[in-house]
Parts: structure tokens; C-alpha cells; sequence
């Protein structure tokens, strides 16, 4: 069984009265778990309130309350992949991800993710990521060190002041004369909890895309996300009509199969660039990974 060396947290949210018990608000919020399985984790002192005390089935439920557990699976995959360690400061951690390795635990992978096998690289237990690729996506991903600093750097992503490159290689049937496209548009999640669909509303996910190549029927892409949307340039290049070579979601869902550690999906998050906001210098990161041209 894997069992995960460091909790997870989940926020109870703001609802309307009469509460739900924390067993039923955890059943709710993780049916994949089952309720017997929280009744066994509760009963067994494995759920934790903030103050790192076991709750108990009487514990009530208070809005905006933490509550911590420990994720566990009965199997674990590993992943026969490695990650590398491209730059560290007293703020900051960058590594270059496999890919098929998950950046935080999700799903059967708990201790299989970049996070805690950082934790357990370096021993910092407070290493935290300031941002998210997929599972599959390979790249450059930074995480905090420091619990001071953590905002100021956590807001580079937020206010979209952070420069981020990725590399793609792409299905394309003939080479049209254009060559770069700026998408805009709607993504929310899609029916299928893991996908991420494009709906009419508020634009909130945009990325420029370039065509910097074309042999054999294939394309390759520099892609430029402005945003941080859950599969923004996966969706967008499908929308384009360049589904990204390998890709097991879009434009349509594959059956559900093995990954396949030859076949990786061709995206990579090839660069990142920002300006440090505690030194005010330029930072630059590179991943030295390449896609199968």
C-alpha cells in the first residue's frame, strides 16, 4: 500500500445550515474513496483538524475550517522516469518533470509525484509548487521554499507576470502559409471531471501559437499561454485542428489504457522567465528535454 508521508489538506466551504457532518462532506467530496473508507480513516485518528488533532465523528463541521489526512492507495505505479533539479536558491526550487509523473498525488499516485520526491531528494518537508503542468506534460515546473516569500512569487502566475514557452509536435495534414494564431475563449470543465471544454461567457484562457517547422506530416509549435487554464494548450491546439501527438484526451477521449513510456505526449514546458521580486534580476530557465522530431 502507499501511504503518503505528507498530508493533503481540503477547506471545508461556506454553505448554508444545517451542516453536513465533516464524514459526510468527505464522502461528498472524494466518492471515489467511499464512505467506509472515511469511516475507518476517521476511527483509526488519520483525519486531523488544524491544530493536528484526530477528528473524531463527532467533530462538527465549521465553514473555511482545514481539514488533513493522509492519502493512500492500495497499489501505486511507478514511474521508471526521472526528475532533475535545474536550478535552487534559499526561495526557490525549479525541476525539469518526466513525463507521467503527477506534480502533486492524484489519483493511484501518492508518493509517485514530483512533489514528495523532492521532499525526499532534499529534505525540505515545506516544499510547496507554485504552479501545475499535467501528468503527462514534461518541463520546467518551480515550487517555494520559502513560507515568507511564497506570495511574492506565487504572484507571478497569478498576475500573468511570469513568461512560460512550451514546445509541441503536432499532427498536421498539409502546411498551410499561416503560421501563428492567438486563441481566446471560455474553458470550464467539462462533463468529464479530468477534461476541460470551451463554452460561450467571459474570456479567461489565452495563448499564442507559432509554427516554427513542418516535415512529415507533423508540425512543430512554440505555444505561449498568457493564462493557466486546466489543459488551456491542449484544447487550443485542438481547437485549431493540431491535435498534439500522443495526446489521450483531445480532441476526442481514448479508451482508457496503460501509458505507454515510448509514446510521451509532445508537450514540454520548455522555458520560463520572470523577474525575481526579491533580487530584481531577470531569471531564465531552460529544460534540456526534447521532443521526438
Amino acid at each position: 500500500m502507499g501511504i503518503a508521508k505528507n498530508p493533503s489538506r481540503v477547506s471545508l466551504p461556506r454553505i448554508d445550515k444545517p451542516y453536513p457532518s465533516i464524514l459526510e462532506f468527505l464522502t461528498q467530496r472524494f466518492p471515489i474513496v467511499g464512505q467506509k473508507v472515511w469511516e475507518e480513516r476517521i476511527a483509526t485518528g488519520k483525519v486531523l483538524d488544524d491544530s493536528g488533532r484526530p477528528i473524531t465523528r463527532e467533530t462538527p463541521y465549521v465553514p473555511q475550517k482545514r481539514i488533513f489526512y493522509f492519502r493512500e492507495v492500495a497499489e501505486e505505479p511507478l514511474i521508471p522516469l526521472q526528475e532533475k533539479v535545474v536550478f535552487e536558491n534559499e526561495e526557490i526550487l525549479v525541476a525539469c518533470k518526466p513525463p507521467f509523473l503527477p506534480v502533486t498525488p492524484a489519483g493511484p499516485y501518492v508518493n509517485e509525484c514530483l512533489l514528495n520526491r523532492l521532499r525526499r531528494k532534499t529534505c525540505i518537508s515545506n516544499l510547496v509548487p507554485l504552479h501545475r503542468i499535467d501528468r503527462e506534460t514534461s518541463g520546467l515546473v518551480l515550487f517555494s521554499k520559502n513560507e515568507k516569500t511564497r506570495g511574492l512569487y506565487g504572484g507571478l502566475f497569478l498576475n500573468g507576470t511570469i513568461e512560460k514557452t512550451y514546445e509541441a509536435l503536432s499532427e498536421v495534414s498539409t502546411c498551410t502559409e499561416k503560421n501563428e494564431w492567438s486563441v481566446e475563449n471560455r474553458l470550464v470543465d467539462d462533463d468529464i471531471w479530468f477534461r476541460s471544454k470551451v463554452v460561450p461567457g467571459a474570456i479567461n484562457a489565452r495563448s499564442r501559437i507559432k509554427r516554427v517547422g513542418y516535415r512529415a506530416n507533423k508540425g512543430h509549435f512554440l505555444l505561449y499561454p498568457h493564462t493557466g487554464k486546466k489543459h488551456q494548450l491542449r484544447v487550443h491546439m485542438s481547437g485549431l485542428g493540431f491535435r498534439i501527438l500522443h495526446d489521450r484526451y483531445y480532441p476526442n477521449l481514448l479508451d482508457k489504457q496503460e501509458d505507454d513510456l515510448s509514446k510521451p505526449l509532445q508537450l514540454i514546458a520548455r522555458r520560463v522567465k520572470f523577474t525575481d521580486p526579491i533580487s530584481g534580476g531577470i531569471m531564465e530557465f531552460e529544460s534540456d528535454r526534447r521532443l521526438l522530431l
